[in-house]
C-alpha cells in the first residue's frame, strides 16, 4: 500500500470509528483505568463488521498498532496477515501489548493465525518479568490443544502449575483457563 492510499484508509477508519463510537463504554473504559489517547468504545462485533471493508495490508495494520487508540490496536490485529509476519516483529508486538485486552484480542485475531504460534506460546509462558507476554503465552496455548502432542500438552501443564503460584489476578486467570482446556 502506497503512502497515499494508507493515508486515505487510515481516515476512512477513523471515520468509521468516529461513526460507531459508544460514548457510554467509552467513559466507563476510562474510568476502569484504560490508558488511550483515544477509546471510541467500539463493540468487538462492529470492530469485525469494520475490519472486513479493509485489506489485510501489512503496512495498514503496522500503522494502526503504533496508535494509541483501542480500536486501532485491535484492528491492527484483525488486519495482519499472517504470511509475512515475522517471527521477529511478533516479539516486537508482544512486548508492546499495553493491557490484557490487546494481549487477548492480538492472541486471538493474529498470534493464533501464525505457523509458529506454538513456539511463540512456549517461549512467552516462561516471560515472568514481562506479565502482559505471559499472558499472551497463556492465552494462544488455550488455543493450541488440538496441536499439540501429549509431550507438550503436559509441558504446557507444567509450565502454568508452575506460574500459577506468582501470577497476579488476570494473568492466574488466564492460567486456569489455559490449564482446564489443556487438561479437559
Amino acid at each position: 500500500m502506497d503512502g497515499n492510499t494508507l493515508r486515505e484508509t487510515l481516515i476512512e477508519i477513523k471515520k468509521e470509528f468516529r461513526a460507531n463510537m459508544n460514548g457510554v463504554a467509552s467513559s466507563y473504559m476510562r474510568r476502569c483505568g484504560l490508558s488511550y489517547h483515544v477509546i471510541f468504545g467500539i463493540e468487538l462485533p462492529r470492530l469485525r463488521e469494520i475490519a472486513d471493508g479493509f485489506p489485510h495490508d501489512p503496512c495498514l495494520a503496522e500503522a494502526l498498532w503504533r496508535e494509541n487508540v483501542r480500536e486501532s490496536k485491535i484492528l491492527a490485529a484483525m488486519l495482519m496477515p499472517a504470511e509475512g509476519f515475522s517471527p521477529e516483529r511478533c516479539e516486537e508486538w508482544a512486548a508492546q501489548v499495553p493491557n490484557p485486552e490487546i494481549a487477548e484480542m492480538t492472541a486471538l485475531n493474529l498470534f493464533a493465525r501464525l505457523p509458529y504460534a506454538k513456539a511463540k506460546a512456549f517461549r512467552w509462558m516462561s516471560q515472568r518479568q514481562a506479565p502482559l507476554t505471559m499472558l499472551c503465552g497463556f492465552l494462544l496455548i488455550a488455543r493450541m490443544k488440538t496441536q499439540l502432542t501429549p509431550e507438550e500438552t503436559a509441558e504446557a501443564v507444567r509450565m502454568i502449575n508452575d506460574a500459577l503460584p506468582t501470577a497476579d489476578l488476570q494473568l492466574g486467570r488466564a492460567a486456569r483457563n489455559a490449564l482446564l482446556r489443556l487438561t479437559e
